[in-house]
């Protein structure tokens, strides 16, 4: 969860504005209640980390606008005042294929401090407002990103265009013209995002009408639009993928600004579509929650004015209760009101990115009213969750292994490429997924192969008497996706291929590939299939002409890498091909 720092004379100041008295014991005793856990409290500052669903909290405006209404009833305002600007911003048609949600805003007026002091403050709050929204909502800025420019050092109108690689300008805190594959290339913003922009031929830029360079997104904004002590006066623009997360990131920021005095301006967007909008949209979202909902996952009934009191308590609108007129018959889904039913109509802020669904109202009902006050009813509905299909096979995989006296193990998806490739002859067959910034060379990628994990396991235990027989069903990454594999080692003394294979014929029998007479057979491995067998002790197992697995005798130099002494028999199976070629016999 992220965790952020409040100073508590700042908060005093924010509240001050809204005639409220910042209260640092009721917010360290009450503030969990809001999606929050509060590490530490002093004098100075108060220290919280917030649920990642929650990014309203991630400043301390935006934190404070929550509070008022939760703590101390200062009145929810889920609308976001805004004037009509005269500013303009046109996206280029080329952008859909490229960066397709912009949107914009304007911001003047903004209190930055009286001092140095509190205005390189208020920089840093900006700075760590806009990362943390990066982190969050905007997913490390591939859904949506943030861009925040001194408006003085602009000349509207804007528009947004694509560009070749060889296009330059001067980014942020650089000194020279760099082009845009130079910045992917070398510049420290470029080197950490530039995956977000792999494969592109041209690149986004949003420009003013002297053909300067504001923003160059997801990655840096131009040097001459840099936010100073001075600045008063602010452009915002936010561009991503997801329309939902761009519009919750340029709220949050333009509230931030408003709860310091700002005053917030829509600009005129033409999106790449040539559709016209004014943005931000700062009107409350309207929402519907079924009564019936409500009271059977809560257990009890509500009035309108225990609705209305939780609702405003979460900075929300209660609107009304009404018959439903229009919709389906019956409810055939838990966020349906059928026909006659009666649902509660509710406005919520549009920056509350979190509420999805209807049941994510029922916790804004129950947080509001407070769970302590909701009495002791159970829950009147119960929602059985269905097994996967898949789940079916994993069990009987798992009875079958445990039947012949292997103990399952859960070791970790991350390895690195000498234990995968170098350890046990294999080459990489896929595409291998890295980690970026590994903490130890133990843990660089994620795995292909299950087998060198039990290798390591038996290792880590050799101190301890034999037999030692384990296996694990679990994941592993191939070209960068997910897929199950089941494997297993047994260090022991006197057996070798022929323990390997009538594992292998007890598991194909426990899962009715006999029974359905698949054709099971078995082919002798070769050079160029490697892998960690001892020559003419290994084998390629094929069902109806497709290979699903290996099994056999480990060779003991692979052993000895490992830093195993005892003879290891193992096999590994793909359980996706498993699943394809073996039905299951009693469906």
């Amino acid at each position: 969860m992220p965790t952020v720092t409040f100073d508590h004379e700042t908060l005093r100041a924010i509240q001050s504005r809204h005639g409220i008295e910042h209260d640092p014991w009721l917010w360290e005793q009450q503030l969990s209640n809001i999606g929050c856990v509060v590490e530490e409290c002093d004098s100075r500052e108060i220290e919280i980390e917030v649920f990642p669903d929650r990014a309203d909290l991630l400043s301390p405006e935006t934190m404070a606008h929550a509070a008022r209404a939760f703590l101390h009833e200062g009145g929810a305002e889920p609308d976001l005042a805004t004037t009509d600007g005269s500013i303009t911003m046109k996206v280029d048609a080329s952008l859909e294929r490229v960066r397709p949600v912009i949107l914009g805003a304007v911001v003047r007026g903004v209190d930055n401090g009286s001092t140095p002091e509190e205005n390189d403050a208020f920089i840093q709050a900006l700075m760590d407002h806009q990362e943390k929204l990066h982190f969050s909502i905007g997913r490390r800025r591939r859904r949506a990103s943030i861009g925040v420019h001194d408006l003085s050092t602009l000349a509207p109108p804007f528009r947004v265009v694509t560009v070749p690689e060889n296009y330059a300008f001067i980014p942020l805190a650089m000194t020279q013209r760099m082009s845009i594959r130079d910045i992917l290339e070398s510049h420290p913003k470029g080197v950490d995002y530039a995956h977000l922009l792999e494969g592109f031929s041209e690149f986004p830029v949003i420009l003013d009408a002297a053909d300067r360079v504001l923003s160059f997104p997801p990655i840096i904004n131009g040097d001459h639009t840099t936010v100073t002590e001075s600045t008063t006066d602010f452009f915002i623009d936010v561009t991503g993928w997801d329309a939902r997360a761009c519009e919750a990131c340029l709220l949050l920021v333009c509230l931030a600004f408003s709860a310091r005095g700002g005053t917030v301006e829509t600009i005129e967007l033409t999106d790449c579509h040539s559709h016209t909008q004014r943005t931000p949209n700062g009107r409350a979202r309207r929402l519907s929650l079924p009564k019936r909902l409500l009271e059977e996952i809560l257990g009890r009934e509500f009035t309108k004015l225990e609705i209305k009191n939780a609702i405003d308590r979460m900075g929300g609108r209660f609107i009304e209760m009404r018959t439903v007129t229009d919709g389906p018959r019956t409810a055939e889904r838990m966020a349906d009101a059928a026909v006659g039913e009666q649902e509660y109509i509710i406005e919520m802020p549009r920056w509350r990115a979190d509420l999805l669904h209807p049941v994510d109202l029922v916790e804004e009902v129950a947080t509001g009213i407070g769970y302590e006050d909701l009495g002791q009813a159970l829950s009147g509905q119960s929602k059985a969750g269905i097994p996967l299909a898949s789940t079916h096979l994993h069990r009987r995989i798992r009875e079958s292994l445990q039947a012949n006296g292997l103990q399952q193990v859960t070791s970790l998806t991350l390895s690195n490429e000498v234990d995968q490739f170098a350890k046990i002859r294999y080459q990489a067959s896929s595409a291998v997924t890295g980690i970026h910034n590994p903490i130890t060379v133990d843990h660089t990628i994620l795995r292909q192969s299950i087998t060198p994990s039990l290798l390591n396991l038996l290792a880590a235990n050799r101190h301890h008497e034999l037999p030692q027989r384990v296996y694990e069903l679990g994941t592993v990454v191939r070209d960068h996706h997910n897929a199950t594999r089941v494997g297993w080692a047994c260090a022991e003394v006197g057996t070798g291929f022929t323990a390997a294979k009538g594992m292998v014929e007890a598991l194909l029998r426990d899962l009715g590939a006999f029974s359905r007479e698949c054709d099971v057979h078995y082919e002798p491995l070769t050079d160029a299939d490697g892998g960690p067998y001892l020559e003419g002790r290994g084998a390629k197992v094929m069902v109806d002409g497709e290979w699903v697995g290996c099994c056999g005798e480990i060779d003991p130099e692979v052993s000895e890498l490992f830093g195993l002494k005892v003879p290891i028999h193992c096999g590994e199976f793909v359980v996706d091909a498993l699943e394809r070629l073996i039905p299951d016999p009693i469906l």
